[in-house]
Protein backbone atom coordinates (compact mmCIF):
# COMPACT_ATOMS: atom_id res chain seq x y z
CA UNK A 1 0.00 0.00 0.00
CA UNK A 2 1.32 3.44 -0.96
CA UNK A 3 0.32 6.34 1.29
CA UNK A 4 0.39 9.86 -0.14
CA UNK A 5 1.00 12.66 2.36
CA UNK A 6 0.04 16.20 1.35
CA UNK A 7 1.66 19.04 3.30
CA UNK A 8 4.57 16.65 3.73
CA UNK A 9 7.08 19.35 4.67
CA UNK A 10 4.81 21.05 7.21
CA UNK A 11 4.74 20.75 10.98
CA UNK A 12 2.29 17.82 11.11
CA UNK A 13 2.81 16.41 7.62
CA UNK A 14 6.53 15.88 8.15
CA UNK A 15 5.73 13.97 11.36
CA UNK A 16 3.22 11.77 9.54
CA UNK A 17 5.84 11.02 6.90
CA UNK A 18 8.42 10.17 9.56
CA UNK A 19 6.13 7.93 11.59
CA UNK A 20 4.85 6.05 8.55
CA UNK A 21 8.41 5.52 7.31
CA UNK A 22 9.50 4.26 10.72
CA UNK A 23 6.59 1.81 10.63
CA UNK A 24 7.91 0.42 7.36
CA UNK A 25 5.13 1.82 5.17
CA UNK A 26 5.60 2.90 1.56
CA UNK A 27 5.29 6.69 1.70
CA UNK A 28 5.05 9.29 -1.04
CA UNK A 29 5.56 12.89 0.10
CA UNK A 30 3.60 15.46 -1.91
CA UNK A 31 5.16 18.90 -2.25
CA UNK A 32 5.20 21.87 -4.58
CA UNK A 33 8.98 21.99 -4.32
CA UNK A 34 10.46 18.48 -4.47
CA UNK A 35 14.02 19.76 -4.79
CA UNK A 36 13.83 21.40 -1.36
CA UNK A 37 12.05 18.55 0.44
CA UNK A 38 13.94 16.77 3.21
CA UNK A 39 12.41 13.37 3.93
CA UNK A 40 13.57 10.13 5.60
CA UNK A 41 15.46 7.58 3.57
CA UNK A 42 13.17 5.42 1.46
CA UNK A 43 10.43 8.03 1.15
CA UNK A 44 9.47 8.97 -2.39
CA UNK A 45 8.99 12.67 -3.18
CA UNK A 46 6.36 13.70 -5.73
CA UNK A 47 5.38 17.05 -7.19
CA UNK A 48 1.80 18.18 -6.73
CA UNK A 49 -0.17 21.33 -5.95
CA UNK A 50 -3.54 20.93 -4.22
CA UNK A 51 -4.69 24.22 -5.71
CA UNK A 52 -4.09 22.78 -9.22
CA UNK A 53 -5.76 19.36 -9.01
CA UNK A 54 -4.61 18.13 -12.41
CA UNK A 55 -1.04 18.03 -11.06
CA UNK A 56 -2.05 15.34 -8.56
CA UNK A 57 -2.87 12.49 -10.96
CA UNK A 58 0.72 11.14 -11.30
CA UNK A 59 1.28 11.33 -7.54
CA UNK A 60 -1.94 9.36 -6.89
CA UNK A 61 -0.88 6.41 -9.00
CA UNK A 62 -1.07 3.27 -6.85
CA UNK A 63 -2.12 5.19 -3.74
CA UNK A 64 -4.64 3.53 -1.40
CA UNK A 65 -4.51 5.97 1.53
CA UNK A 66 -3.95 9.71 1.66
CA UNK A 67 -3.39 12.49 4.17
CA UNK A 68 -4.89 15.84 3.18
CA UNK A 69 -4.71 19.41 4.39
CA UNK A 70 -7.48 21.97 3.91
CA UNK A 71 -5.46 24.98 2.78
CA UNK A 72 -3.31 25.92 -0.17
CA UNK A 73 -0.78 28.60 0.69
CA UNK A 74 -2.56 31.02 3.03
CA UNK A 75 -6.11 30.35 1.82
CA UNK A 76 -8.70 27.62 2.27
CA UNK A 77 -8.67 25.13 -0.57
CA UNK A 78 -11.39 25.63 -3.15
CA UNK A 79 -10.54 22.43 -5.03
CA UNK A 80 -11.96 19.81 -2.65
CA UNK A 81 -14.41 18.24 -5.12
CA UNK A 82 -11.72 17.78 -7.78
CA UNK A 83 -9.22 16.32 -5.29
CA UNK A 84 -11.76 13.86 -3.90
CA UNK A 85 -12.83 12.81 -7.38
CA UNK A 86 -9.22 12.17 -8.41
CA UNK A 87 -8.58 10.21 -5.21
CA UNK A 88 -11.64 8.06 -5.78
CA UNK A 89 -10.63 7.31 -9.35
CA UNK A 90 -7.14 6.34 -8.20
CA UNK A 91 -8.54 3.80 -5.71
CA UNK A 92 -7.89 5.66 -2.47
CA UNK A 93 -9.81 3.95 0.35
CA UNK A 94 -8.80 5.99 3.42
CA UNK A 95 -8.19 9.69 3.91
CA UNK A 96 -7.13 11.63 7.00
CA UNK A 97 -7.73 15.38 6.94
CA UNK A 98 -5.95 17.94 9.08
CA UNK A 99 -8.53 20.67 9.66
CA UNK A 100 -10.25 22.69 12.33
CA UNK A 101 -13.64 22.85 14.03
CA UNK A 102 -14.87 24.74 11.00
CA UNK A 103 -15.56 22.44 8.05
CA UNK A 104 -14.69 23.86 4.66
CA UNK A 105 -14.78 22.73 1.07
CA UNK A 106 -12.51 19.70 1.44
CA UNK A 107 -14.60 18.24 4.25
CA UNK A 108 -17.84 18.98 2.37
CA UNK A 109 -16.50 17.16 -0.69
CA UNK A 110 -15.54 14.15 1.41
CA UNK A 111 -18.95 14.05 3.08
CA UNK A 112 -20.53 13.97 -0.37
CA UNK A 113 -18.26 11.14 -1.55
CA UNK A 114 -17.82 7.51 -0.59
CA UNK A 115 -14.20 7.37 0.60
CA UNK A 116 -13.77 6.61 4.30
CA UNK A 117 -12.24 9.66 5.95
CA UNK A 118 -11.18 10.86 9.37
CA UNK A 119 -11.17 14.47 10.52
CA UNK A 120 -8.19 15.50 12.67
CA UNK A 121 -9.07 18.60 14.72
CA UNK A 122 -6.16 19.61 16.96
CA UNK A 123 -6.47 22.52 19.36
CA UNK A 124 -3.50 24.91 19.77
CA UNK A 125 -0.14 23.56 18.63
CA UNK A 126 2.76 23.39 21.05
CA UNK A 127 4.85 24.29 18.00
CA UNK A 128 3.31 27.78 18.00
CA UNK A 129 5.83 28.53 20.74
CA UNK A 130 8.51 28.61 18.04
CA UNK A 131 7.28 32.14 17.29
CA UNK A 132 8.89 33.12 20.60
CA UNK A 133 12.31 31.82 19.59
CA UNK A 134 13.84 35.10 18.30
CA UNK A 135 12.93 37.11 21.41
CA UNK A 136 14.00 34.26 23.70
CA UNK A 137 17.37 33.95 21.99
CA UNK A 138 18.04 37.66 21.84
CA UNK A 139 16.42 39.03 25.00
CA UNK A 140 15.21 36.17 27.20
CA UNK A 141 11.69 37.61 26.93
CA UNK A 142 8.30 36.31 25.73
CA UNK A 143 5.51 38.83 25.03
CA UNK A 144 1.95 37.47 24.86
CA UNK A 145 -1.53 38.96 24.76
CA UNK A 146 -3.88 36.92 26.94
CA UNK A 147 -2.89 34.32 29.50
CA UNK A 148 -5.70 31.77 29.51
CA UNK A 149 -4.99 28.03 29.69
CA UNK A 150 -4.97 25.98 26.50
CA UNK A 151 -4.71 22.22 25.98
CA UNK A 152 -1.87 22.62 23.47
CA UNK A 153 -0.84 19.47 21.65
CA UNK A 154 2.44 18.07 20.35
CA UNK A 155 2.62 17.78 16.57
CA UNK A 156 3.86 14.20 16.93
CA UNK A 157 0.62 13.28 18.71
CA UNK A 158 -1.52 14.84 15.98
CA UNK A 159 0.48 12.81 13.49
CA UNK A 160 0.17 9.63 15.53
CA UNK A 161 -3.62 9.86 15.49
CA UNK A 162 -3.52 10.49 11.74
CA UNK A 163 -1.23 7.51 11.17
CA UNK A 164 -3.66 5.20 12.97
CA UNK A 165 -6.49 6.51 10.81
CA UNK A 166 -4.45 5.81 7.68
CA UNK A 167 -3.38 2.31 8.67
CA UNK A 168 -6.30 0.85 10.60
CA UNK A 169 -9.98 0.15 10.05
CA UNK A 170 -12.51 1.69 12.41
CA UNK A 171 -11.69 5.37 12.07
CA UNK A 172 -13.80 6.30 9.04
CA UNK A 173 -16.40 8.93 9.95
CA UNK A 174 -14.61 9.97 13.15
CA UNK A 175 -13.88 13.60 13.98
CA UNK A 176 -11.04 13.52 16.50
CA UNK A 177 -10.46 16.57 18.68
CA UNK A 178 -6.81 16.20 19.64
CA UNK A 179 -5.38 17.84 22.76
CA UNK A 180 -2.37 17.73 24.98
CA UNK A 181 -2.44 16.18 28.47
CA UNK A 182 -3.05 19.42 30.38
CA UNK A 183 -4.41 22.92 29.93
CA UNK A 184 -1.55 25.34 30.60
CA UNK A 185 -1.25 29.10 30.29
CA UNK A 186 1.34 30.84 28.12
CA UNK A 187 3.05 31.97 31.32
CA UNK A 188 3.35 28.33 32.42
CA UNK A 189 4.70 27.41 29.00
CA UNK A 190 7.37 30.08 29.34
CA UNK A 191 8.36 28.76 32.77
CA UNK A 192 8.62 25.21 31.39
CA UNK A 193 10.57 26.47 28.40
CA UNK A 194 13.03 28.32 30.62
CA UNK A 195 13.61 25.23 32.75
CA UNK A 196 14.11 23.14 29.62
CA UNK A 197 16.77 25.41 28.13
CA UNK A 198 18.40 26.25 31.45
CA UNK A 199 17.65 29.95 31.33
CA UNK A 200 15.39 32.25 33.32
CA UNK A 201 12.90 33.86 30.96
CA UNK A 202 10.72 36.90 31.51
CA UNK A 203 7.02 36.72 30.65
CA UNK A 204 5.39 39.97 29.56
CA UNK A 205 1.62 40.19 29.16
CA UNK A 206 0.75 42.72 26.47
CA UNK A 207 -2.23 45.02 26.59
CA UNK A 208 -4.69 44.97 23.73
CA UNK A 209 -3.36 48.28 22.47
CA UNK A 210 0.22 47.03 22.50
CA UNK A 211 -0.81 43.98 20.48
CA UNK A 212 -2.65 46.18 18.01
CA UNK A 213 0.41 48.41 17.50
CA UNK A 214 2.64 45.37 16.93
CA UNK A 215 0.24 43.76 14.46
CA UNK A 216 -0.31 47.01 12.54
CA UNK A 217 3.45 47.43 12.25
CA UNK A 218 3.64 43.91 10.83
CA UNK A 219 1.02 44.77 8.21
CA UNK A 220 -1.95 42.82 9.62
CA UNK A 221 -5.38 43.93 8.45
CA UNK A 222 -8.11 45.12 10.84
CA UNK A 223 -10.14 41.93 10.64
CA UNK A 224 -7.18 39.78 11.65
CA UNK A 225 -6.25 42.15 14.47
CA UNK A 226 -9.78 42.03 15.87
CA UNK A 227 -9.73 38.24 15.67
CA UNK A 228 -6.43 38.09 17.59
CA UNK A 229 -7.77 40.43 20.27
CA UNK A 230 -10.89 38.31 20.70
CA UNK A 231 -8.90 35.08 20.78
CA UNK A 232 -6.75 36.42 23.60
CA UNK A 233 -9.66 37.15 25.93
CA UNK A 234 -12.37 34.72 24.79
CA UNK A 235 -10.87 31.67 23.07
CA UNK A 236 -13.15 28.77 22.05
CA UNK A 237 -14.01 26.51 24.98
CA UNK A 238 -12.62 23.52 23.06
CA UNK A 239 -9.16 25.05 23.23
CA UNK A 240 -8.90 24.65 26.99
CA UNK A 241 -10.65 21.29 27.36
CA UNK A 242 -8.38 18.26 27.80
CA UNK A 243 -9.59 15.11 26.02
CA UNK A 244 -8.19 11.55 26.07
CA UNK A 245 -8.14 11.23 22.28
CA UNK A 246 -4.43 10.51 21.94
CA UNK A 247 -4.55 7.79 24.59
CA UNK A 248 -7.70 6.24 23.17
CA UNK A 249 -6.55 6.18 19.56
CA UNK A 250 -2.84 5.43 19.94
CA UNK A 251 -2.76 3.55 23.24
CA UNK A 252 -0.28 5.89 24.91
CA UNK A 253 -0.55 9.21 26.75
CA UNK A 254 -0.26 12.55 25.01
CA UNK A 255 3.18 14.17 25.19
CA UNK A 256 3.71 17.03 27.64
CA UNK A 257 4.93 20.53 26.81
CA UNK A 258 8.17 19.70 28.65
CA UNK A 259 8.71 16.84 26.19
CA UNK A 260 8.08 19.22 23.31
CA UNK A 261 10.65 21.65 24.71
CA UNK A 262 13.17 18.83 25.07
CA UNK A 263 12.89 18.12 21.35
CA UNK A 264 13.05 21.76 20.25
CA UNK A 265 15.37 23.37 22.80
CA UNK A 266 18.07 24.27 20.28
CA UNK A 267 15.70 26.65 18.49
CA UNK A 268 15.60 28.82 21.63
CA UNK A 269 19.29 28.87 22.49
CA UNK A 270 21.58 31.72 21.38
Amino acid sequence: MTILVAGATGTVGSEIVRQLAEAGEKVRALTRNPAAARVPDGVEVAFGDLTVPETLAPALDGVTAMHLITFGGDADLQTGPEIVELAGRAGVRRISVLGSFYEGGVEAALRAGDIGWTHLRPVGFMANALAWAPSVREQGVVEVFGNLPGAVVHEADIAAVGVRALLEDGHAGAAYTITGPAAITPEEQVRILGAGIGRELRFVQLTGEQLRVQMEAAGADEEYIEFALLLGVAPPAEGGTVLPTVQEVTGRPARTFAQWVDGHADAFRP
